[in-house]
């Protein structure tokens, strides 16, 4: 498995597969065509048939240069190694073809050519979730300690880094207010929600805080703004969310949700190896369901949870997510993916209720539904996986 680094990427909404990871691929297409007097992009499959919505063409032309650079869309340019596909091509003054590259953005933000893995290294010697926890549990440690082992000291300062990111994205969400961008004339709820949640009962005000949390960053994502994958743009609200409000319910203190955050990106790491964290390939269940995931298992550390009862927590949060569809309305990371992710928050705290109340035991294990997540992403019809021709897009219109 790959380094935390490259599950929790730091950046700008509204879509790590549309926007991220298409601006990676253009920077780098760039640095190899130093020269060139213009580009063409060709977006296909699903990044042609949301990319307007997501801002795909911005993010190209933010890069290579907006005069210079020609957009070509063909949505029904499908292939069959993954539907994010993108052609880039570069010419010279004359209109001599300096080079051609086919790259794919295959979700989170990571970019790989067909037939090559992402040039990163391994650096987790775990395969599975299963092999994490028998490694724990063996030598009495918590999860986390895994990450440490394999990554060093520093990534703590990088997780720090990411978990800042998450809490100001928060902070910046609960004090904005007007419409997101984009034609859906969607406003901002926020801020109100936090102040109607800080009025209420306990019950309501606990679903109220994470609500409000999660719309708050996922409302910034949806504004261009900065976020910290978890494990994509368009997931990016529920984890946060679930760490700000165990962080003021419960104390946990900085270095437990540092702690909390490796265990969450254990689980996501998990997925991305083994199924997948791109809607266009699986749907939604792989961005909101692994986010759900993430954070279930976040919540069952920080409430005592033993490595078995974290990875039954995330076996909670993922299976009930299991065949969501993407359908963002217009293309738009707004409906329904900001109220998905305020929904994930809080089964995430109730799946990791669920857990530290049990002892952790269960048929199904986690690795099991991530086997089930990927088939069923691939059974389902292609309208259902980030086109915005099929499910609620194909019937709200605004």
């Amino acid at each position: 498995m790959k380094s935390l680094r490259e599950l929790f990427r730091i950046g700008r909404g509204p879509s790590s597969s549309h926007t991220m990871g298409p601006a990676s691929a253009a920077a780098d297409f760039l640095n190899r065509t130093a020269g060139a007097a213009r580009y063409e992009v060709v977006l296909c499959g699903s990044l042609a048939a949301t990319g307007r919505g997501h801002f795909t063409d911005k993010a190209v032309k933010d890069v290579l240069g907006a005069r210079r650079t020609k957009i070509v869309w063909k949505p029904d340019d499908v292939d069959a190694f993954h539907p994010n596909g993108m052609v880039f091509r570069a010419f010279a003054s004359d209109g001599a073809l300096i080079l051609e590259q086919k790259v794919f953005s295959v979700g989170g933000g990571a970019i790989c050519e067909k037939g090559r893995p992402v040039a990163t290294k391994e650096v987790y010697r775990f395969k599975s979730m299963d092999e994490i926890v028998a490694a724990a549990t063996r030598r009495g440690v918590p999860m986390w300690q895994l990450v440490d082992d394999a990554e060093g000291p520093e990534i703590w300062d990088y997780l720090r880094e990411v978990l800042g990111v998450m809490m100001r994205a928060i902070d910046r969400g609960l004090a904005a207010d007007g419409v997101l961008p984009g034609g859906l004339r969607l406003a901002r709820r926020a801020r109100a929600i936090y102040l109607k949640a800080k009025m209420q009962a306990e019950m309501l005000r606990r679903t109220g805080l994470l609500v409000a949390y999660a719309h708050a960053v996922s409302e910034e994502n949806a504004a261009l703004g900065e976020i910290a994958t978890a494990p994509t743009c368009g997931s990016c609200g529920t984890l946060p969310a679930v760490l700000r409000y165990l962080k003021e319910a419960i104390g946990s203190s900085e270095i437990e949700l540092l702690h909390a955050l490796a265990v969450a990106g254990l689980v996501g790491n998990v997925v991305k190896r083994n199924g997948s964290i791109s809607g266009a390939e699986v749907g939604c269940q792989g961005e909101v369901g692994v986010a759900c995931a993430m954070a279930s298992a976040a919540a069952a550390y920080l409430m005592g949870g033993s490595p078995r009862q974290c990875e039954c927590a995330a076996e909670i949060g993922l299976e009930h997510f299991l065949g969501l569809t993407c359908d963002p309305v217009k293309g738009l990371v707004q409906i329904p993916c900001i109220e998905r992710n305020a929904l994930a928050a809080t089964r995430a705290v109730v799946a990791g209720e669920m857990s530290v109340l049990s002892d952790g035991a269960h048929v199904v294990t986690f690795d099991t539904v991530v086997k089930t997540m990927l088939q069923t992403g691939h059974d389902l019809p292609g309208l259902y996986r980030e086109t915005s021709i099929g499910g609620l897009s194909r019937f709200v219109r605004r």
